[in-house]
């Protein structure tokens, strides 16, 4: 992102705080994967966009399910809103997404920054994927580059590619509203790890600078949370300005070298996520699973030693 794009993500914030055309937020908390789904809808409209869904997923026995999927098709329904959008904000690798069974109830172009194509040139040779898997991310209905603008309904909505985490990793503006991903997570949190093949600290650190650069009214909501030491609620929604004084990782005063030294020392201390395997074989498909094989079952690989 360069400092253009921030500049014009910042007069949007404004302007869009200054109209009053800013969107609902209404968010979904799944607790096994410690993911939080936000339906935003503009109320003047009714169109409204899933950033982030989830489709159940359990891994011992290979069974998914809808449960999470459902509630926010009851909710869509329920407020009478016309799904535009089903946004990721990256290729997770925590959760299945649900994006395509929500697209089929609900509707909706299924979207994610364009860079999903480095993401699949990497993980498609992790797992030594065949001519038979595109890299090119047309899995996805629609890519989106780096300060390109959209509408959701009559509110203003614009990206922007902030690297780091993964190399996808792209920041969504609605409004008043900013969709972090997991580049951010709460202030007592801190920030996203930088290990998986294509992060990297030092990215991250400029990409979150960026951010921080923006009004600090701009209303976060961010994709995770794991209840830091002595908070006993999951939360997932804050400000740019809070954000910006009380991060653990990067407040003001954190320097680059400081930061990167910080997080490359943690992230060595994590293990991978639970679900990093199955997840990202899905999410770099737009969701969707392997093809069957000859049997009519799919199959999910669970490459050895590779990470």
């Amino acid at each position: 992102m360069d400092d253009l794009h921030r500049d014009s993500a910042a007069a949007l914030i404004d302007k869009a705080r200054a109209t009053g055309r800013i969107p609902v937020v209404k968010s979904f908390f799944d607790e096994p994967t410690f993911t939080a789904t936000h339906v935003v809808h503009d109320p003047a409209t009714r169109k409204a966009a899933i950033i982030d869904s989830v489709l159940d997923f359990d891994q011992p026995s290979g069974r998914t399910g809808h449960a999470s999927a459902d509630a926010i098709v009851d909710y869509v329904r329920r407020e009478g809103l016309t799904v535009e959008w089903q946004i990721e904000t990256h290729a997770h690798a925590d959760h299945l997404s649900a994006a395509p069974y929500l697209q089929e109830k609900l509707g909706g172009q299924i979207v994610i920054g364009r860079h999903i194509e480095t993401v699949q040139t990497v993980f498609g040779a992790i797992f030594n994927e065949d001519e038979r898997f595109a890299r090119d991310g047309s899995q996805f209905d629609r890519l989106m580059a780096d300060g390109e603008r959209f509408m959701l309904g009559e509110i203003e909505g614009m990206v922007l590619h902030t690297p780091g985490h993964t190399p996808a990793c792209m920041v969504w503006i609605i409004g008043d509203a900013l969709f972090t991903g997991d580049t951010l997570f709460m202030p007592d949190y801190g920030t996203a790890r930088a290990d998986f093949p294509g992060g990297d600290a030092r990215t991250l650190y400029r990409s979150i600078q960026r951010l921080l650069s923006l009004p600090g009214e701009t209303r976060l909501f961010l994709c995770h949370d794991y209840k830091a030491p002595g908070r006993d609620s999951f939360a997932w929604e804050t400000t740019i300005a809070v954000e910006r004084t009380a991060n653990v990782h990067v407040h003001e005063g954190v320097d680059e070298d400081q930061f990167v030294a910080m997080r490359e020392a943690r992230d060595k201390t994590l293990s991978m996520p639970r679900l990093i395997l199955p997840s990202i074989q899905v999410n770099m498909r737009a969701g969707h699973f392997p093809e069957p094989e000859a049997n009519g079952t799919r199959y999910l690989k669970l490459p050895l030693d590779k990470l």
